[in-house]
């Protein structure tokens, strides 16, 4: 027996049996809705055939009928029906769940093949008779044997290989839609409820499908060529869109409704593609009541949660989330302040706050954070020593600056810097105590705590260290390429790699102008790398690099990170969205899309000093205009989220003047007077830039 839609899943089958699964999904419509029958009883967890009699089954006084309970294998519903029978339908999503081999093996010559079919297709346009090619694709297509065997690639089925020539499938559904000029008008047709029926009892099939099955499918999914993943990508995430639009209609709210929870049909797509890349981004999803979703998440309900897969969430989303976390567990430490107070008589600040000198800007940093170990988590307030101003976010980016500059000046020797990739890393030759490490740890948490941009010129392979993701020869290929380089020769050499490079199983790395030999392994220093080892030696020499060199300066880095950041919110982000979070993006600055979002206090848009000053923006040097930035916004960078989320406000202090600019940098406002000429604004603009540092006078 066959049934529409269905796709083959079962438990125990062997690798060959997953090509009708693979062809199915490899082409949305081609042959998705072809009939395709399960030959072996579903999954282990998809129906529990232990039924003992008055627990799970019953016999019927009347028929005399036992039943059984077991979940659908494309919605995963508890469900109950007669043990007897060899299929039965879902009463909430329909589909048709095969509970016993309900068909033979085809007959392998009724296959057909590309070749095959193109010769049918030629014989019925010189007859004009299409009856026998219907009859015929319609019995082969219609047995899920049949259907493997017509697109066999020959080759035995892997994990890098699924069995199926993709390309003849493609290529058979386009002539087939070719036959008929009216499909080849409107091909695809995402919008009809046909198409809906079919995708969405796909995504509940796989969403369902057995691990060892799933880690198939991600494997063959990795290899797909870009054009034809991304439109997998675009039809999940266009299902997607259209469920929660649904729910949005039926509840005619702004904010999605709740009811998406119970939506077996979105948690199914969500689940297909747990692949996390931006393209995956799904904005509609940020129309939803995120916070609410990960309150759900947290509490690990069964109920379904986008937190599931965070991929599906913008990075606008995500910061979202985590600046909710990070306000309510600096809520709860306010709180904790207050009882203190009031019970223990006892006063506590609400705030973390940092009193520092600025020629003691390291030492100084370092003894307040250890004093206030417990109270990292609170709402941060720099003060700078001998100097006026109350901190309202500007004076705490300032103190990031500073901080970070002094930190990561290569004369400090804490990290090294390479030429070719202007990206720092570990030292392993510094003398600096690891609580030095440690606080470059907390500070970057507390950036990230604090939502405020850091210049810091990381390498990912650092952001997913801090995630325990591994790192190898691609991570080194980033921040040191002419060594990877080296490496990859050493691979790919066709001659004898012993006499031509002369290479022990030695690390080395320089310290203080001395080369320091490590052995990779025990009697490294006489162990020659050969061809036969060289793979060895490449990742022993990389794992030294990337690890074992540098442990002692990258765990109390990594613990004094955590040690602010670790939370459940920082969890839904990747290691390259947590490293544009912490940097923010370096991309050229739009001047046109800056103005587009900037706002205005006591001038028009088109008055002529708004115009010159947009004017002498757009003149300078790209260099001046991140110094600009910086003078305006305290960092030089622009926010993960985009130009459109910086927020920048100009301000009016009054009729011409030879004052300077001001700028506030916690409320990213620049503040200028009405100056006469161009030139006039050019001069003292550029000279309250260059003379910003510090706050008060100098």
């Amino acid at each position: 027996m066959s049934h529409p839609g269905n796709l083959t899943s079962r438990p125990n089958s062997t690798p060959n049996d997953l090509t009708t699964t693979t062809s199915s999904l490899s082409r949305p419509t081609s042959l998705a809705g072809s009939s395709v029958a399960v030959t072996g009883p579903l999954p282990a967890n998809h129906v529990s055939l232990d039924v003992a009699p008055g627990q799970n089954g019953h016999s019927s006084p009347t028929s005399n009928v036992t039943m059984m309970v077991g979940k659908c294998m494309c919605c995963n519903s508890n469900l109950r029906f007669p043990v007897s029978v060899s299929c039965f339908r879902c009463t909430v999503c329909q589909t048709i769940n095969d509970h016993k081999p309900t068909q033979q093996k085809g007959d392998p010559a009724t296959s057909l093949t590309l070749d095959r079919l193109r010769s049918m297709i030629s014989t019925c346009r010189s007859s004009g008779n299409y009856e026998t090619l219907e009859q015929t694709i319609h019995k082969t297509y219609s047995n899920w044997y049949s259907l493997n065997e017509s697109f066999s690639n020959g080759r035995a089925v892997t994990l890098d290989d699924c069995g199926v020539a993709l390309e003849q499938v493609r290529d058979a559904y386009r002539i087939l839609l070719e036959l008929n000029p009216l499909l080849s008008q409107h091909n695809f047709p995402q919008e009809s409820q046909y198409h809906h029926n079919i995708v969405k009892r796909i995504f509940g099939l796989l969403s369902n499908l057995s691990n060892e099955l799933h880690h198939y499918l991600v494997n063959w999914f990795a290899r797909h060529p870009t054009n034809i993943f991304r439109r997998r990508v675009d039809l999940v995430n266009a299902f997607i869109s259209f469920r929660l639009s649904k729910q949005r209609t039926q509840t005619s709210n702004t904010v999605l409704s709740p009811a998406y929870e119970t939506d077996w049909r979105i948690s199914s797509a969500a689940r297909v593609f747990k692949i996390p890349l931006s393209e995956f981004y799904n904005t509609l999803v940020d129309y939803i009541e995120l916070i609410a979703d990960f309150n759900t998440w947290e509490q690990r309900s069964s109920k379904f949660a986008f937190c599931q897969y965070p991929f599906l969430i913008s990075m606008g989303g995500k910061i979202n989330i985590m600046e909710f976390d990070a306000k309510r567990q600096m809520e709860t430490k306010a709180k904790e302040a207050f009882f203190t107070i009031l019970f223990q008589k006892r006063v506590t600040a609400p705030h973390l706050i940092l009193r520092v000198r600025r020629d003691f800007l390291i030492e100084d940093s370092l003894n307040q954070i250890a004093a206030n170990e417990m109270e990292l988590k609170k709402s941060l307030r720099i003060e700078f020593v001998g100097e006026d101003g109350v901190d309202a976010g500007g004076l705490r980016k300032e103190w990031f600056l500073l901080l970070v500059r002094e930190l990561f000046d290569p004369r400090y020797g804490m990290f090294t810097w390479d030429e070719d990739s202007n990206l720092c890393w570990f030292n392993p030759a510094s003398f600096e105590t690891s609580d030095q490490y440690y606080l470059v740890g907390v500070v970057i948490g507390l950036a990230i705590y604090n939502s405020t941009i850091l210049d810091v010129h990381f390498p990912l392979a650092c952001y997913k260290k801090l995630f325990n993701c591994p790192v190898g020869l691609e991570d080194l290929k980033v921040f040191r390429p002419a060594f990877a380089r080296g490496l990859d020769k050493l691979l790919t050499f066709d001659g004898d790699v012993e006499t031509t490079f002369c290479r022990d199983f030695i690390g080395e790395y320089e310290a203080f102008g001395e080369l320091q030999r490590i052995p990779l392994v025990s009697g490294g220093e006489n162990k020659p790398v050969t061809n036969a080892n060289r793979k060895d030696y490449v990742d022993r020499y990389v794992n030294f690099i990337l690890n074992d060199s540098i442990s002692k300066q990258f765990e109390p880095f990594k613990r004094g990170f955590n040690h602010v950041c670790g939370g459940n919110a920082l969890s839904l982000f990747q290691p390259e969205e947590i490293e544009l979070l912490v940097r923010g993006s370096a991309e050229p600055l739009e001047i046109e899309q800056l103005r587009a979002v900037t706002v205005y206090e006591g001038f028009r848009e088109d008055e002529e000093i708004i115009k010159n000053f947009w004017f002498i923006f757009k003149l300078m040097d790209p260099i001046m205009q991140r110094k600009l930035l910086t003078f305006v916004t305290g960092t030089d960078r622009i926010p993960a989220t985009g130009l459109a989320n910086l927020a920048l406000k100009i301000s009016c202090l009054g009729e011409d003047s030879e004052r300077f600019p001001i700028a506030h940098t916690c409320f990213n406002q620049l503040c200028l007077y009405r100056y006469r000429s161009r030139h006039k604004l050019q001069s003292k603009l550029q000279r309250a830039i260059e003379e910003s540092e510090g706050f008060g006078l100098k």
